[in-house]
């Protein structure tokens, strides 16, 4: 529910297109509707500008469907976050037009595309290994209005591949830069652009990398300025906050 659907409902009073109780029953979801297994803040966009989005984790198919299709009733644009196959295609039965990208773990519902910021974010993964993660971060961006520039697999082992692309990752707004093993890429970013940093640990590494907490502590203890640091493994995050720093 966004401004718009208040606007509208009030606009068909006002023109006797609906009554006032008829307007009543569209509006008493405010402020969340109670599915009894989950309470959708159903004017989050109202506030934020941005609509609830569902995280999928830990949700049965069931449950995520059943979400996803009680806000298509009143919500352009929808995300669900670290998403299965499953989910998907249970979704999918409910609401035709959701789009599923297995690598991002994302489905999302876009009916009208959003407007485009005129900075880009600049994602920059160390490994492959962190793609998901990267992609995440990427693919949230672009559904909050971000163009998005890819530079994956450039990390500090063979830091030629991240100079090679510097000029690219300069002209960006802000850059995510996405890590795990000992996180360096973060500090290394941070010490070559005037842009703000995002920097995302991964999870991925060997058994002293802890799952991720390595990475983590190394982004925290940064020399370089103007990183900011996500939690581990959390590239919603950084999307979401690259495309708000690019709205702002």
């Amino acid at each position: 529910m966004d401004s718009k659907y208040i606007k509208d409902i009030l606009n068909n009073v006002a023109k006797g297109v609906c009554s006032v109780s008829e307007a009543a029953e569209m509006l008493k979801t405010l402020p969340y509707d109670d599915m009894g297994f989950a309470k959708l803040d159903s004017h989050r966009n109202m506030r934020t500008g941005a609509s609830e989005v569902v995280f999928g984790q830990g949700k049965t198919p069931e449950q995520v469907a059943l979400i996803m299709e009680k806000m298509a009733k009143t919500h352009t644009n929808l995300l669900c976050t670290r998403a299965t196959p499953e989910m998907f295609n249970a979704v999918k039965e409910r609401v035709t037009s959701a789009k599923y990208d297995p690598v991002a773990r994302l489905i999302t519902i876009v009916r009208i595309p959003p407007e485009k910021t005129e900075k880009t974010v600049a994602v920059v993964s160390a490994g492959t290994s962190d793609m998901p993660v990267a992609e995440e971060a990427a693919a949230t961006a672009e559904f909050y209005g971000s163009p998005v520039i890819r530079i994956y697999d450039a990390g500090v082992a063979g830091i030629h591949r991240l100079f090679d692309k510097l000029d690219v990752i300069r002209s960006a707004g802000v850059v995510i830069a996405v890590a795990g093993m000992e996180g360096a890429l973060a500090s290394v970013v941070g010490g070559l652009v005037d842009i703000p940093v995002i920097a995302v640990p991964t999870s991925v590494g060997y058994g002293s990398g802890l799952g991720g907490i390595s990475a983590l502590l190394a982004m925290l203890n940064s020399c370089s300025p103007g990183v900011a640091v996500m939690n581990i493994d959390n590239g919603f995050g950084a999307g979401y906050m690259a495309a708000l720093i690019n709205r702002s």
